[in-house]
């Protein structure tokens, strides 16, 4: 994208009064409640802790969300990047770590040839980073036993890069009519059988067991952003019994659980889940996002048939499937990054492969929030984690609070916004005041510098990545 890209939309930081920020909501239509002042100390709603049905407890109600570096080495171990950035979380004052950063469960399966993968070979780097995690939050905040962390388990499915970051070696559920052009694949391309999926499940199954080992309290099991689990949930036309009805779609997600259960029991259990997904955007006019079809569309689970708006009726489902399979531990999250972003994480900057938004940021917030809603009312028993704040920036925190205060979610999950200012949890519970210096305005670099074969991480506001050569090849791609 060009740096002299000029928004179409108000920038968040030039809303810099509780009237300015609510006046702008009303003039654009836009559903977003928050408070005016924000309340540190032990009173604070973000200062709510949980106790699980396991007896384990959450000392607060701010969440770390898993955030990839593209930094571990060929064969899936942590670089000093990476303990870095989990070092970050750790002290981020967050009591939740909802799995640190997606790991694969085998090779084929990776998003990145970077990405970590968790096997018997590598298992004691991940006793050092969960090793790590604690005594980092222990040297900062003197208490760990009401720290609750996990380790994402994934296999990337359509979008995996396991042996180059810039070609893609799919392995797919079925032929998706928009997503099979849009990155080059063949209608015939073949899709993976029954057994290969049988042989993931033991993958997830072993993975769990050697993440509980290594001290992990959850695995999350992941069902978002376009990856495998997500997309066995549209597997609509795939024949066989991981594909058409929903009890088969969702064979994947029970199998692993009960597989889990049998061989590592104890271990908590979590899902990240897209709770309602659209058609993929393209580049229209002017390069703004519009629909890349326009009539009915049919695989978009939590969507309605138009593409464009949500029907939550199989995410209500499948969450009731979640119940009875005794999950606790419940992530949203929206869309893909691979073919709409701007529902899944708005922002006002587009990564180098994105599109310009088709609407105020703020709406893909409020929609989020507001889904997110609707499943904690309707599932109270669940510990409800919502996502999609950054784009708050300042107001991240009047927003989560009245979030909280209301009951429209538990805990408030921190993203890009963890990069670019790790510690931001604790600034808010200490009620010192935002350091505006560190907080992420969406310019998407963290994304733009995987898409073209780098490292990710915040290069206009971390020191250590602005010192890097991938910064100065960020500005020429942008063409700054």
């Amino acid at each position: 994208m060009s740096g002299k890209y000029k928004p179409q939309f108000p920038r968040v930081a030039q809303l810099k009064t509780a009237e300015l920020f609510r006046n702008h909501l009303e003039k654009e239509g836009i559903n977003l409640d928050f408070d005016a002042d924000v309340i540190s100390g032990p009173d604070s709603p973000f200062a709510k802790s949980h106790t699980l049905k396991s007896g384990r407890t959450i000392g607060n109600a701010m969440c770390i969300l898993p955030m990839e570096g593209w930094d571990g080495t060929t064969d899936g171990r942590p670089t000093e990047l990476t303990k870095r950035r989990w070092q970050n979380f750790a002290l981020s004052g967050a009591k939740l770590l909802w799995g640190c950063e997606a790991v694969a469960v085998r090779p084929e399966g990776r998003a990145n040839p970077n990405q970590l993968m968790l096997n018997e070979q590598t298992f004691t780097d991940f006793v050092g980073l969960f090793q790590l995690l604690q005594t980092t939050h222990q040297e900062h905040f003197g208490d760990t036993s009401d720290l609750l962390i996990g380790l994402q388990l994934t296999h990337s499915g359509r979008f995996c890069k396991p042996t180059d970051k810039k070609r893609m070696e799919p392995k797919i559920l079925y032929p998706h009519p928009i997503l099979n052009k849009k990155f080059g694949l063949a209608d015939d391309y073949p899709v993976m059988t029954d057994s290969e999926i049988d042989s993931i499940i033991e993958d997830f199954i072993k993975a769990a067991v050697l993440a509980q080992k290594a001290g992990f309290h959850f695995v999350d099991i992941k069902h978002c952003h376009g990856y495998l689990g997500h997309e066995f949930l549209s597997a609509y036309d795939r024949e066989g019994k991981y594909g058409g009805s929903f009890e088969n779609r969702t064979r994947f997600l029970r199998d692993i659980v009960t597989g889990i259960e049998a061989a590592a029991p104890g271990l908590e259990i979590g899902v990240r889940m897209s709770i309602f997904d659209w058609v993929p955007f393209q580049k229209g006019p002017e390069e703004i996002g519009i629909p890349a079809k326009s009539d009915s569309y049919r695989y978009a689970f939590g969507g309605a048939e138009s593409g464009i708006a949500t029907d939550l009726s199989e995410s209500f489902l499948f969450l009731k499937e979640l119940e009875k399979l005794g999950i606790e531990l419940f992530c949203t999250t929206a869309g893909s990054p691979y073919y709409n972003p701007h529902i899944q994480r708005p922002a006002l900057f587009p990564p180098s492969d994105g599109y310009q938004p088709p609407e105020d940021p703020l709406h893909g917030v409020a929609r989020q929030i507001q889904a997110t809603a609707e499943i904690k009312k309707a599932f109270p028993n669940l510990y409800v984690i919502g996502s999609a704040y950054s784009y708050l920036q300042e107001w991240l925190p009047n927003v989560g609070q009245e979030v909280l205060r209301t009951g429209k979610a538990d805990s408030i999950g921190f993203g890009r916004m963890g990069l670019s200012y790790p510690d931001m949890p604790a600034d808010i519970l200490s009620g010192q005041g935002l350091k505006r210096a560190k907080i992420c305005r969406t310019f998407s670099d963290c994304t733009t510098a995987p898409r073209n074969g780098m490292i990710s991480g915040c290069f206009p506001l971390d020191p250590l990545y602005k010192k890097m050569p991938e910064y100065d090849q960020l500005k020429a791609l942008k063409g700054e």
